[in-house]
């Protein structure tokens, strides 16, 4: 989607120079904070996991706190993502 406007913006050295850098790094931003949502939810997911393996009768509530941590790790990866289009909005 940003690759079109990316490359027509980069060929020509003018000020939309400038705003295909900032399409560049908001695409790069907002890929890395998604992969970064993933690497947190996975562990929190493996980490949960374990312990109910561990202790099987706090099952429960292991699996309520880790519900809450993934959507907090998941907040803060929607957060840079809209910061991403916001940038990407500007140019």
């Amino acid at each position: 989607m940003f690759l079109p406007m990316l490359l027509q913006a980069a060929s020509e050295f003018n000020g939309s120079y400038t705003g295909a850098w900032a399409m560049m790094g908001a695409a790069i931003g907002a890929g890395i904070a998604v992969v970064g949502a993933g690497i947190g939810i996975g562990g929190v997911g493996g980490k949960a996991v374990e312990a109910m393996a561990r202790q099987p009768e706090m099952a429960g509530r292991v699996g309520t706190q880790g519900l809450i941590f993934a959507a907090l790790v998941e907040g803060a990866a929607l957060i840079a993502i809209v910061v991403a289009f916001l940038i990407v909005g500007k140019f």
